[in-house]
C-alpha cells in the first residue's frame, strides 16, 4: 500500500483527529488503567470485588494439625508396628503406643477383631465402641 504521508504534510492528525493515531487512545489507556476513575462504573458493574481485601488467614502460630490414624490402620499394620518398636504381643494381646509414634488422636474407621490395647491422647466416641467390642481398651495419658 501507498504511504499518504505527503498528502497529510501539514495536516495535524492526519485525518486521525485528535487522539485516535495513538497507542491505546480512544480506548481510555491500556489494561487496566482508569479503572478508579473513567472505567469505575464498569468494575462496580461487572467485578466489584477487584478492588480491596477479602478474606482472612489465620496465623500459623495458631492452627493445630493433630496426627490422627484409623483402627483399622492400626490392625493391619501390627507386624510393622512390632518391628519399630511401637507394639508388643502378649498372651495374644497386643499393647500399641501411639504416642511414642507421634500420633494425636486415634479415629474409629472401619472394622477391628483383634483385641489391642491402645495407649493414645485423645480417641473418638466410635473408635472406644469398636475397641471394646472387640475386647480391646484404650489408655490415655
Amino acid at each position: 500500500m501507498v504511504s499518504r504521508t505527503k498528502k497529510f504534510r501539514g495536516s495535524r492528525t492526519h485525518g486521525r483527529g485528535r487522539k485516535a493515531g495513538r497507542g491505546a487512545g480512544l480506548r481510555g489507556g491500556r489494561g487496566n488503567a482508569g479503572l478508579h476513575k473513567h472505567k469505575w462504573i464498569s468494575v462496580v458493574k461487572y467485578c466489584p470485588d477487584y478492588f480491596g481485601h477479602h478474606g482472612f488467614k489465620r496465623p500459623q502460630s495458631v492452627v493445630t494439625h493433630k496426627i490422627t490414624v484409623n483402627l483399622s490402620e492400626v490392625e493391619q499394620s501390627l507386624p510393622v508396628l512390632a518391628k519399630d518398636g511401637y507394639a508388643m504381643q502378649k498372651d495374644g494381646k497386643w499393647t500399641v503406643d501411639l504416642t511414642k509414634m507421634g500420633v494425636d488422636k486415634l479415629l474409629g474407621s472401619g472394622r477391628i477383631s483383634t483385641p489391642i490395647s491402645i495407649k493414645v491422647p485423645e480417641a473418638s466416641a466410635s473408635a472406644l465402641e469398636k475397641l471394646k467390642a472387640a475386647g480391646g481398651a484404650i489408655v490415655k495419658e
